[in-house]
C-alpha cells in the first residue's frame, strides 16, 4: 500500500537549511497496522504528513497504492486523499460551526457521496454517537470529538488511515475506548493503518513498529536506544 524509496524532508530557517528527516526506505503492506513511535521531535509527525500528501517530499520516491505521491501537485494530492486516505489529528480538526452530522458528512459531500447524510448517520452509529449527531464540538468530551473525527476518517471507507496521536489529548479511560475502536475499524473495513503515537500499548497493538531517532528510521529500536544512551553519556 505504501512504498517509499530514501525520502528526505529540509526546509529553510532564518538559520539556513535544517534537515528533518534523513533518507528513509520503507514498505506497508495492505492491511497492515504500522506503529511509528519516538521522541519529541525525531520527525514522526513530518513523516506521516509526507505519507499522507499533506507536504512534499524534498527529494525520495513515495508510492501510496501504486500512485506516485512524491510526482503531484497539490490538486492531484488532494484528489488522492479524497479518494483513498483517511486522517485523524491529535487536536481533533472539527470545525467547530457544524454539528457532528455535518463534520462527518464533509468527505462524503466532498467525494460525491450520492447520500451523504446517511453514510454520516451509519458512520456515527458505527462509533455510537449517533444520539449526538446534531451536538456541537464544544457540547461533546474530548472522547467524543475524536470519536466524530474517526466516523469523520472512516466514512469513505479510505484505502488507508493515517493518526497522529489519535488519543495524545485523552484521558486513560477515552484513550482506551478510541484505541479498541481504532482497530475495530481496521479490522472490519481492511483498512491499512499507520499511527503515530507515545503510547507504548497502543504501539505494540500494530503489527509492526517503526522507530525514529533523530531523523532516521528503524524497525530495531537498539539503534534508537544506542544513539539516546550516546547522547546522555
Amino acid at each position: 500500500m505504501i512504498r517509499t524509496s530514501a525520502i528526505t524532508k529540509i526546509v529553510n530557517t532564518t538559520e539556513g537549511e535544517l534537515q528533518i528527516l534523513q533518507p528513509i526506505s520503507f514498505d506497508v503492506n495492505s492491511g497492515e497496522s504500522v506503529a511509528i513511535v519516538g521522541a519529541s521531535g525525531s520527525g514522526k509527525s513530518t513523516l506521516l504528513g509526507l505519507l499522507a500528501g499533506l507536504d512534499q517530499v524534498t527529494e525520495g520516491e513515495i508510492y501510496l497504492d501504486e500512485e506516485p505521491l512524491h510526482q503531484m501537485d497539490e490538486e492531484a494530492r488532494a484528489r488522492m486523499r479524497g479518494e483513498k486516505v483517511g486522517f485523524i489529528f491529535q487536536s481533533f480538526m472539527l470545525v467547530q460551526s457544524l454539528t457532528a452530522l455535518e463534520n462527518v458528512m464533509l468527505p462524503a459531500e466532498i467525494s460525491g457521496h450520492p447520500k451523504p447524510r446517511q453514510a454520516a448517520l451509519e458512520a456515527l452509529q458505527q462509533v455510537g454517537l449517533e444520539h449526538r449527531a446534531h451536538h456541537y464540538p464544544n457540547q461533546l468530551s474530548g472522547g467524543e470529538q475524536q470519536r466524530v473525527a474517526i466516523a469523520r476518517a472512516f466514512i469513505t471507507r479510505p484505502k488507508i488511515l493515517f493518526a497522529d496521536e489519535p488519543t495524545g489529548n485523552l484521558d486513560a479511560a477515552n484513550g482506551d475506548k478510541i484505541e479498541k475502536l481504532l482497530f475495530e475499524l481496521n479490522h472490519q473495513s481492511g483498512t491499512t493503518l499507520v499511527l503515530v503515537t507515545h503510547d507504548t500499548e497502543l504501539a505494540s497493538r500494530c503489527d509492526r513498529q517503526l522507530h525514529m531517532y533523530a531523523g532516521t528510521l528503524t524497525e530495531d529500536d537498539s539503534v534508537q536506544l544506542n544513539a539516546e544512551q550516546r547522547h546522555v553519556s
